[in-house]
């Protein structure tokens, strides 16, 4: 779902949020960004925006995770099952560990609070646009945090394994670290001198035995994993 590192389109993003007036400010900030000659398709919730998927179109989904029928995360699962080529970025005002950990497993390419001015949503949207995987500065830190919170009492040695028992090769390892550092397939293939689909064939192999659907999430259980330092 999106896990590319490539240019992501805006346009059409389907919207699902059941507060018709953050509908309409993600609707004006979806429009205001180059290239959204199509506007936005709203749903306002998880049924209705299964409806909306059947329309082949939908190139980026915004989810909310409080939505009145379930849980956004839900839907960011049906999409890596359904609907892998669309990405989905989480725009809530829910920020908790638990919850942000849980969305970029299911397949959460970024992770946004509605708290935020426009113009910082604004700049989170444009760095989906170039490819990016926005994840709010404040959710981030607590992340961060916890991850290293974690690091702190004395354990084994870090696991060399995924979570499905499988090692990582080293030429995966490279690749991971360089994910990590926020490069784009496209600038791995250039720094590694392989192609762009022998980088893509790795990353899916990276996913798969981390049993995560984004790079985002990649990264994260790398680092709760002890994979990188």
């Amino acid at each position: 779902m999106g896990t590319t590192g490539e240019a992501i389109a805006l346009s059409p993003a389907l919207v699902v949020e059941d507060d018709p007036a953050m509908q309409l400010r993600l609707g004006r900030l979806l429009a205001g960004q180059p290239g959204a000659a199509v506007p936005p398709v709203f749903a306002g919730s998880l049924a209705e925006a299964k409806l909306c998927l059947e329309n082949d179109a939908i190139r980026l989904v915004l989810v909310d995770i409080g939505l009145p029928d379930g849980n956004g995360i839900e839907l960011i699962s049906w999409l890596r099952t359904h609907r892998p080529h669309v990405p989905a970025v989480v725009i809530s005002g829910w920020g908790d560990e638990e919850t942000v950990l849980s969305a970029l497993r299911a397949g959460a390419i970024g992770y946004l609070l509605k708290e935020r001015e426009d113009a910082e949503l604004a700049l989170a949207l444009q760095a989906i646009q170039r490819g990016g995987a926005p994840i709010d500065p404040f959710v981030a830190r607590r992340i961060l945090a916890l991850l290293g919170a974690a690091d702190e009492p004395a354990a084994p040695a870090p696991p060399t394994a995924s979570t499905t028992g499988e090692t990582l090769s080293e030429r995966e390892s490279e690749i991971l670290r360089l994910v990590a550092r926020g490069f784009s397939n496209r600038e791995i293939a250039g720094l590694t001198g392989l192609s762009r689909f022998t980088i893509e064939s790795y990353t899916k192999s990276i996913y798969r035995k981390l049993a995560v659907g984004s790079r985002t999430a990649a990264v994260f259980e790398a680092k709760v994993l002890g994979l990188l330092h």
